[in-house]
């Protein structure tokens, strides 16, 4: 059976994502659980994009074994020498360079003759070529290129050496069929290609990224590029976990496999969603909430009888029955410490310190604690950034005749800071009481609050996106307390910001 390889842009097109903006030590969290889920390829990011980027992609290089690691890099001198910087200590390295090609992008974006597109594709494949074997390019909008033009640059490109050709819908524009037809039609036109990896990379835009990604693999393309959860520019990306699963599920049909181990994809998700502050919707496919819950009489008797009668997976394939631990407030360090060490958790001392220490503040709130607690609560700690501003306390009244007020005290450098403020609700009070302790201005775009698991007793998740000065910014935080977590998501949106601004100084060498 053939196999179809899995090039994961999580770290790379998923963080372009608006608010989305992972630091150093939660872009490797992400990539070791990638190399765990079994993803053949990792894009770590774009490097030239900024030194937080670079950073970041060289981190992974270094670090991350299994997978290869790619860095994306546009069709110049400058992007791919910043790519190869970035990725040369990786065991396995690809440059991906890529390049537009529709009428639209050329006109529009690069104002160059088709001649001129072809050369400068061709110098920027030669360059990445000499610097490693592996090496992918792209021509950008490739849905909306004229036929003819795109067969004679991918020839041109596969004669200069690259090694896989991706075909992206880089607007969401193709129908399945059509999107078919244009395969076959590149492998008739070129047949050089059957001498390389053909690749499609599909966006969501009308709501058809698996779907047209599933054609092309009918039509003979052997690698997918995907995200988690499904994340990435304006709709999204080819969500992973859903090739993944139709693929499994349907292999009578489409004859090829992967190399992923499914019963990571229930924890990936989370991680990512975590990290990224990104909820996933309810009845999302294979990692919603509602995935495999069933509220129709009809459905449930069938599935009490057998689960297959309405469920073509099992919750198990996928890792969401995963052994269930039950940690409580006799728990010692150790236990706490060797569960997440078979969660396939590596914390340093600092880190585990601290989870250990929000761990058992939990446990006084919480009677029991699911798997599904403790990867909040270590999500929380590796997305933490360096702290301007810590919360202390927080202390807040109100009811139906009575204005929501709120009282915080933080801490900035070991100096305790105290304000009050009054709101249109309790999370208002305590984010106007933030914002004058802090003395930043910040405008709340987005607000949303998630359960870590269900009951009365379950952790809430807040996840927040603010404004200042133009830029976004996420921030998360979790608490049995809303208000408290709400206060949390806020202030590490703020310390985000703040950061970002320090590196603007020049007072930190990365962000």
């Amino acid at each position: 059976m053939d196999r179809v390889t899995i090039f994961d842009t999580t770290l790379r097109d998923g963080e372009q994502s608006p608010g989305i903006n992972l630091n150093i030590k939660e872009k490797l969290e992400v990539a070791e659980q990638l190399s765990r889920l079994g993803v053949d390829i990792i894009e770590g990011g774009f490097p030239q994009t900024s030194v937080g980027d670079f950073e970041a992609v060289r981190a992974i290089s270094e670090t991350v074994k299994g997978p290869t690691i790619a860095a994306l890099a546009r069709a110049n001198e400058m992007d791919i020498d910043r790519a190869w910087e970035a990725i040369r200590s990786a065991p396995k390295p690809r440059i991906h360079v890529f390049l537009s090609t529709s009428d639209i992008h050329r006109k529009y974006m690069l104002n160059a003759t088709e001649d001129e597109i072809v050369a400068q594709a061709v110098a920027g494949v030669q360059r990445a070529k000499s610097y490693c074997e592996d090496v992918e390019f792209s021509p950008q909008d490739a849905t909306r290129t004229d036929w003819e033009f795109l067969f004679q640059i991918i020839s041109a490109t596969i004669e200069a050496g690259a090694t896989t050709i991706n075909i992206p819908d880089t607007v969401g524009y193709a129908l399945p069929h059509d999107f078919g037809a244009m395969i076959r039609a590149c492998y008739e036109a070129v047949p050089q290609l059957n001498d390389v990896t053909v690749s499609v990379h599909c966006h969501n835009d009308l709501g058809l990224a698996v779907a047209n990604s599933l054609e092309a693999v009918r039509q003979g393309v052997r690698q997918v590029e995907v995200a988690v959860n499904g994340i990435g520019e304006r709709a999204g990306n080819c969500s992973l976990e859903e090739i993944v699963m139709a693929i499994k599920t349907r292999r009578d049909l489409l004859e090829v496999e992967t190399g992923i181990n499914t019963k990571e994809i229930a924890r990936t998700s989370r991680l990512v969603s975590l990290l990224t502050g990104y909820s996933v919707q309810r009845n999302k496919a294979i990692v919603g909430e509602n995935a495999f819950s069933h509220e129709s009489g009809i459905h449930q008797h069938g599935v009490l009888q057998d689960r297959l009668t309405y469920e073509i997976i099992t919750a198990e394939e996928i890792g969401v029955e995963g052994g269930k631990i039950v940690l409580g407030k006799h728990s010692g360090r150790h236990a706490f410490a060797k569960t997440l060490e078979e969660m396939g958790f590596q914390l340093g001392k600092e880190e585990l310190n601290r989870a250990f220490t929000r761990f058992k503040e939990l446990v006084d709130r919480k009677i029991q604690i699911t798997d599904k607690d403790l990867e909040a609560i270590v999500a929380d700690e590796i997305q933490s950034v360096e702290e301007v501003y810590t919360l202390e306390s927080l202390q807040v009244a109100g009811g139906t005749h009575l204005a929501p007020t709120a009282t915080v005290r933080l801490l900035r450098e070991g100096q305790p800071i105290t304000e009050s403020a009054i709101g249109d609700g309790m999370v208002d009070a305590v984010y106007g009481a933030i914002l004058r302790a802090t003395g930043m201005e910040a405008q709340l775009i987005s607000f949303n609050v998630a359960a870590v698991t269900g009951g009365a007793e379950a952790l809430g998740d807040v996840s927040v996106q603010i404004q200042i000065d133009g830029e976004r910014y996420t921030g998360r935080g979790i608490s049995t307390d809303i208000v408290e977590a709400s206060g949390r998501a806020f202030i590490n949106a703020l310390n985000r910001a703040a950061r970002a601004h320090r590196v603007a100084r020049g007072d930190e060498p990365t962000p």
